[in-house]
């Protein structure tokens, strides 16, 4: 099966450099505390990366 990851928004996006806002929306994070569940793809770990401070990561296999 394919690798997903489960992030989950933990720090509030105001006052944050507005590139990061753009990673976190284009993730899907809205409100805090939600989780998210996208693909395990490089592209998504480099966004996550970015943001590294403003969530928590989990990898969940689906």
């Amino acid at each position: 099966m394919a690798k997903k990851l489960e992030i989950t928004l933990t720090r509030s996006l105001i006052g944050k450099v507005p590139k990061h806002q753009r990673t976190a929306k284009a993730l899907g994070l809205r409100k805090m505390n939600r989780p998210v569940v996208v693909a395990d793809t490089p592209a998504t770990r480099g966004m996550v990366n970015a943001i590294n401070y403003l969530v928590s990561v989990r990898e969940i296999e689906q």
